[in-house]
Parts: structure tokens; C-alpha cells; sequence
């Protein structure tokens, strides 16, 4: 079955819960201030797509397609991400909230996170190669079997990264950051 294409255009201040969002491939295409709060995503395709001030809390993204897609100043509680589409998935986020969400196995190697609040988020087994995580929130974030070779954690709060359980190999840390990767030892570090 062939998709529709819709191309370059933008959807403002719509409540596609209320709105059903057509089945299609959204290529160039802008969201402003759009709620998709509980909305099916399913089966969607999103190409170079941009979402500013939109709420896509508790979204169903099974099989959904995102590509160079960047959110800003969106929330995004409670998504899993990891029932999307992998193939060229690749987003990156600025400014949102994205508490309680899974990235459960991804290989979101270079995704960048600015300033956003991760709380509790999954990223057990993900490969995080190379991602900024710059003045993120991290708290009780779990990093089990990830890849997190050359990440970026040096403004990053609230982090805690077993280094036995995780591939840190040249990851970078703040010194503030040292009790986020040895809590597990209950040892009292004193940064002067």
C-alpha cells in the first residue's frame, strides 16, 4: 500500500485528538502548539519534520517512522520510543520533557538532548555513542548495557552510570558528575 505524501506544510494550534491525523508520509512538515496527548501514531512516517510547543504525551508509536525530526520545548511523557520504526530513525530534542519515555535498544548513536528533563527514562541496552546530553535532567534514568562511547554528560545532572555495567570508553564527565559514576560504592567525594 502506497502512503499519501503530504509536503511542506503547517499545521498549527490542532488537537489531533479531536482531529484525526490522516495515515500518511509528512515530509518538511511543521507542528506548532499541536496536541497528539494519547494520539495513534501508528504506522505514520515523519521526514524531516519539525514539532514546537506540541504535546505527544502517552502517544502510540508503533511502527511510527521518525527521521531528522527535531522537537523543541515539547512534551513527550511516557513514549516508547522503542515500538517505532528503526530504520534511519533519528531525532533530536531541545527543551522537552521527556519523563517516564523508553528508548529501550535504539541505536540512537549522535542524538542530541539540550536542555531537557530525562527522568526515570529507559535507556537500558541503547547505543548512545556519541550523544550530548547538555544541562539535562537525568534523574533515575537507567543505563544498563548502553553504549555510551564518547557521550557527552559534562552539564548533565542527576545521572547515575555504573562504568562495569555500561561502555563508557572516552564519555565525558564534569568532576561534579564523579558521584553519578561511583554511587554504587557509598564512598563521600568532596569536590573544593
Amino acid at each position: 500500500m502506497i502512503k499519501k505524501i503530504i509536503d511542506n506544510e503547517l499545521f498549527e494550534n490542532v488537537d489531533f485528538s479531536t482531529t484525526k491525523l490522516v495515515t500518511a508520509e509528512y515530509e518538511i512538515c511543521k507542528f506548532i502548539n499541536c496536541s497528539f496527548s494519547e494520539v495513534d501514531l501508528s504506522n505514520i512516517t515523519f521526514l524531516e519534520c519539525e514539532f514546537e510547543n506540541c504535546n505527544l504525551s502517552m502517544a502510540i508509536l508503533k511502527n511510527t517512522a521518525f527521521r531528522e525530526v527535531n522537537f523543541s520545548n515539547c512534551k513527550l511523557l511516557g513514549l516508547n520510543f522503542n515500538d517505532c520504526h528503526e530504520f534511519l530513525l533519528s531525532f533530536n530534542f531541545k527543551s522537552c520533557q521527556l519523563n517516564l519515555s523508553s528508548f529501550y535498544k535504539l541505536n540512537l548513536k549522535g542524538i542530541k538532548f539540550n536542555n531537557c528533563s530525562l527522568q526515570e527514562v529507559d535507556f537500558v541496552e541503547t547505543n548512545l555513542s556519541k550523544a550530548s546530553f547538555d544541562s539535562c535532567d537525568l534523574s533515575g534514568a537507567i543505563f544498563d548495557q548502553s553504549i555510551l562511547e564518547s557521550a557527552d554528560f559534562q552539564n548533565a545532572v542527576n545521572y547515575s552510570i555504573d562504568p562495569e555495567l555500561n561502555q563508557i570508553k572516552k564519555a565525558k564527565f564534569s568532576l561534579n558528575g564523579l558521584p553519578g559514576l561511583l554511587g554504587k560504592y557509598d564512598i563521600e567525594i568532596e569536590v573544593v
